[in-house]
């Protein structure tokens, strides 16, 4: 797991953006995979981050990097909570509704679409690909857009202006720890 595809994939989360970013990895060993994940904590977890595995199958896995105190303020917003429990989410705090996340992302043949929650969509853009069956959206950006284009779009474009900023200054030498802003 490279320090290249946390800044591609995360640089909003490191930055204090957004509540969480995913990315998928190729691994060749659990074990090197669960070392890289271990030391990415030591590293990340005094800055307010974790890392975790959500899922792993035929020699990759899926990452997820996020800030527990923000996913937690995610979990306050009712709109958000009714399509979890919707989905049969049944405790609002941060480590239960993750775990139940990655159970689902064990058990569910699909994604979980609402997953979007936890990496900071807003709740009425994941209940309108839920509900539209990723279908008749306003626009693509980072996410598929039901609700409002117009601050959609200006979060796109915070988010690529910050992700361009975090590779420029990776590739000029600044660590991930470094990047990483605590919160």
């Amino acid at each position: 797991m490279s320090d290249d595809l946390f800044v591609r994939h995360c640089s909003p989360t490191l930055a204090g953006m957004k509540p969480g970013s995913m990315f998928s990895c190729a691994f060749h060993s659990m074990k090197e995979l669960l070392d890289d994940v271990r030391q990415a904590n030591r590293v990340l977890a005094p800055k307010g981050v974790r890392v975790l595995i959500l899922k792993c199958s035929r020699g990759r896995a899926l990452i997820y990097v996020f800030r527990p105190k923000a996913v937690e303020k995610v979990l306050k917003n009712q709109m958000a909570v009714a399509i979890l429990k919707k989905k049969g989410y049944r405790e609002m705090r941060v480590e239960p509704c993750i775990c139940q996340l990655m159970g689902r992302f064990q058990e569910c043949e699909e994604f979980p679409h609402e997953v979007g929650l936890f990496l900071g969509y807003p709740p009425e853009d994941v209940w309108g690909f839920i509900e539209n069956r990723a279908s008749n959206q306003k626009c693509v950006g980072c996410w598929k857009v039901y609700g409002d284009e117009v601050a959609a779009q200006k979060t796109f474009a915070k988010y690529k202006k910050c992700t361009d900023i975090y590779c420029s200054l990776w590739e000029k030498g600044k660590s991930i720890e470094r990047l990483t802003v605590a919160c």
